[in-house]
């Protein structure tokens, strides 16, 4: 897969909730840069964003990648549904970075936590 493939691999796999896939896409020490969670290995990362989660809905906006380069970025909107049935929407910029194999050595998120911060801490 190309890096643009596996960027709507993640999107498909992060929706759905198929956290073995999503976690398969990053190279073994690949990590999460969240400001809602930290800096954490993508296994431990996703597997807290699950536990937190009832379900999720992503809209891409648009996919953005450089030639020559190992990063692209994804800008979508997030319709996440948390465990104790609170509601957040927020859009959202990853930018992915690859190594050779095109697998994911690091994700970092960018988006507004304030209203998401408040409910996460609820749970």
């Amino acid at each position: 897969m190309n890096k643009k493939e596996v960027a709507k691999q993640y999107i498909t796999h992060l929706e759905n909730g198929n956290i073995e896939q999503v976690i398969a896409l990053f190279t073994q020490n690949g990590i999460v840069d969240s400001p809602l969670y930290g800096i954490k290995n993508a296994n431990d990362f996703y597997r807290e964003l699950n536990s937190d989660t009832s379900t999720s809905e992503l809209y891409v906006k648009g996919i953005f990648e450089e030639d020559h380069t190992n990063s692209i970025a994804l800008y979508f909107t997030y319709k996440w549904t948390l465990k104790n049935d609170k509601k957040v929407e927020f859009d959202v910029v990853d930018i992915i970075e690859f190594d050779n194999q095109h697998k994911i050595s690091k994700l970092k998120i960018i988006y507004d936590t304030v209203t998401a911060r408040k409910l996460v801490a609820e749970l």
